[in-house]
């Protein structure tokens, strides 16, 4: 984590400090008043709200500095003020200075789904290695990714960092403060489509990282997606390419699903081939270890340190962690968010699931543009198509998936619709019975994880 005067921070943001002792270090830098940490230095941005007004919660909970980008009385002679001109651009170019002052190879991960998951399992991978920083949660955009260097010190020998966008452009602007040594393309599906006339226009957009490598930087690349393949054409350097096909670098083959909790398979990583396994059953995971497994044989991470943490991976909060309830019940709560390619995968899995019922509660997805209905409707067709014994939906959309399942044949008292999480929460428990598998999944502006809670209380 950087430890930086306060003379420091103003000089390297062309502030003005305007109140505090030029000495006073600064290790922590936030932009939440409410989450901040005790001696922070808080960011006053003005973004959705302005930050400016919150000045005085940030430091009655603990800042002990702030910068600012327009005149607001002190709060007190304790705190310090900097003053600059623009406060979002001020944390970009401290955020630039310091990694600067602290270099680090640099891997950079987008794709339309699973980019978190990625840059999780990479970081794992990569620290059998390299001392490695790895992005907060889904800090990845052109807040979170400033933020996240500045947590660089000297070490630090890697930073895994995201890369998200919801329109063009966006990826261009974060390559700007952090070119990567290694660019990783997860996929190309339709999500955020409100943005995108087509899906090859995300495809354009993801591409943005690697035109913003360094020189001389490799990608690392789904080798099952033609858009993602599309973009070889424009690189000067070969790939490394992932997936499950034989011109893949990094691939697995001979997948075997045992249980929720374990998917094995043979990986073929360099000149390298093992039976291994990780702890899930969901496909879109296998990917998200194959693409990380990419990045750790370019840093030439050892074989058997790959096969090792691989088999030790755990799923993260409402990303697919599997909970086990009484009478046998199992829960797969996906329950952060939702998409039509994310979803095929987590029904793929629930189908391969040997004993009890599959139940299936699905709330909206969100940011799917014009033809939103047409993929729910098509979700719907899907789920009767894996055999999903139950589908209960949840949310307006949501009532498309019954209308697709309903009309490809799925049993009409098989399907429940619900107008929100909270009614669902209220429902779904009883409707459970001894041994069924049951899927959760949905956008986050659903709120499907308030489901999942009340599922976990079923019977107290």
């Amino acid at each position: 984590m950087a430890k930086l005067k306060l003379s420091e921070i103003a000089e390297k943001m062309n502030g003005t400090i305007l109140q505090g002792d030029a000495s006073s270090v600064f290790s922590n830098f936030s932009i939440d008043s409410r989450g901040i940490s005790k001696g922070s230095l808080f960011f006053a941005l003005q973004d959705k709200r302005d930050g400016h007004k919150f000045i005085p919660d940030a430091v009655r909970n603990g800042a002990k500095g702030v910068v600012v980008s327009k005149k607001v009385p002190l709060v007190d002679e304790h705190t310090a003020y900097i003053q600059v001109d623009h406060t979002l651009k001020a944390l970009q170019r401290l955020s630039c200075q310091v990694f600067i002052q602290h270099p680090v190879k640099v891997i950079g991960i987008t794709g339309s789904t699973g980019k978190t998951t990625t840059k999780e399992f990479t970081a794992a991978l990569v620290s059998k290695k390299l001392n490695v920083l790895k992005s907060q949660g889904n800090y990845n955009n052109h807040i979170g990714l400033p933020l996240s260097l500045l947590k660089l010190n000297k070490k630090h020998q890697a930073a895994v960092l995201e890369y998200g966008m919801s329109s063009p452009g966006e990826i261009t602007d974060l390559t700007r403060i952090a070119s990567p040594d290694i660019a990783v393309i997860c996929n190309v599906h339709p999500v955020h489509m409100e943005f995108f006339k087509n899906i090859q226009e995300i495809a354009e957009a993801k591409k943005e990282i690697l035109d913003g490598m360094k020189p001389g930087g490799t990608a690392v690349l789904n080798g099952d997606q033609p858009l993602v393949l599309g973009m070889l054409k424009d690189l000067k350097k070969r790939p490394v390419l992932f997936g499950l096909t034989e011109k893949c670098d990094v691939r697995a083959r001979n997948i075997h699903i045992h249980s929720l909790e374990k998917m094995s398979f043979d990986l073929s990583y360099k000149r390298n081939i093992a039976k291994t396994s990780i702890p899930f059953s969901n496909r879109a995971y296998l990917y998200n270890f194959l693409a990380a497994a990419g990045v750790a044989s370019l840093l030439s991470v050892p074989f058997k340190n790959v096969l090792k943490t691989g088999r030790r991976l755990k799923p993260f909060q409402n990303r697919g962690e599997v909970l086990h309830l009484d009478d046998n019940i199992s829960v797969i709560n996906d329950s952060y968010n939702s998409n039509p390619a994310a979803l095929e995968e987590a029904l793929k899995s629930l189908s391969a699931q040997k004993g009890g019922r599959k139940i299936a509660v699905l709330g909206d997805m969100l940011e799917l543009g014009d033809q939103q209905k047409d993929y729910h409707w098509a979700s719907g067709k899907s789920v009767k198509d894996h055999n999903i014994d139950i589908l209960i939906t949840v949310g307006p959309l949501a009532k498309h998936i019954a209308q697709g399942a309903s009309e490809a044949g799925m049993p009409s008292d098989a399907i429940i619709s619900f107008e929100n999480s909270e009614q669902a929460a209220q429902e779904a428990p009883h409707l459970l019975e001894k041994d069924d598998f049951v899927l959760v999944k949905g956008s986050r502006g659903i709120h499907t994880e308030k489901i999942v809670d009340k599922l976990k209380k079923r019977g107290k």
